[in-house]
């Protein structure tokens, strides 16, 4: 895991395609489920939208939506 874009993330400088890249990244590792119960639901709802598919890959949907 990339602690400079975790700590990017805590503190809010992460523009949306970045946030989605890594929890995508979380997703794929697997360590959305290990970390603190927040990742885990930030992972599910965006799983559940259709922005990342269950095993970590950045959909189209995503790509569409915030990368305009």
């Amino acid at each position: 895991m990339n602690i400079d874009k975790l700590i990017a993330y805590e503190s809010g400088d992460l523009s949306d395609s970045e946030t989605i890249n890594f929890f995508a990244d979380l997703i794929k590792t697997k360590m959305a489920w290990s970390l603190q119960g927040h990742y885990g639901r930030v992972a599910s709802a965006m799983i559940d939208a259709g922005f990342i598919s269950s095993e970590g890959e950045v959909t189209e949907l995503a790509n569409e939506t915030f990368n305009h």
